[in-house]
């Protein structure tokens, strides 16, 4: 009888530490784009004032104004599609956590126009050599850049 509950205890044991390091695997999900500003961490989006879109890290989807309604979509907008996300100015959220960043289009439109710049600011990765900007411009056919970042927002 207690060899049964010893190896009982010892199988709650075990499958405790294995859902523990399941736990730890999700930690990734949400990483920040190549292209995107180095240095922020608990950021969930960016704004691209020349797109006048923004950039959901955790789910690594553009959302964009198009026929009266927010798209969120994993690709850029067809009319960027040679946009080139590593010299394009990108100013980091760092005071919205939420899912509909959007809310506050009108602001951040007329606080940060079209070509705005900021500080520059180093990027993540690099075009040249970078293997998460290579696949990430195969996905988007074409986005390339070496660039500047943000200002804190």
């Amino acid at each position: 009888m207690k060899t049964i509950k010893l190896i009982i205890a010892g199988i709650i044991l075990f499958l405790g530490a294995n859902s523990h390091a399941q736990v730890s695997v999700n930690v990734n999900i949400g990483t920040p784009p190549a292209w995107g500003p180095a240095g922020y961490t608990n950021v969930e989006f960016y704004y691209l004032p020349d797109l006048e879109c923004y950039f959901d890290i955790r789910l690594s989807q553009f959302i964009y104004f198009n026929n009266g309604r927010w798209i969120r979509t994993k690709h850029l907008p067809r009319p960027y599609r040679h946009y080139d996300l590593y010299n394009g100015y990108k100013v980091v959220l760092t005071d919205y956590h939420g899912k509909t960043p959007y809310k506050y289009f009108k602001s951040h439109k007329v606080k940060y126009y079209k070509g705005y710049k900021g500080n520059p600011q180093k990027t993540i990765g690099h075009k040249q050599d970078n293997k998460k900007y290579k696949s990430y411009n195969k996905q988007n056919q074409g986005n390339n850049g070496n660039g500047h970042g943000n200002k804190k927002h």
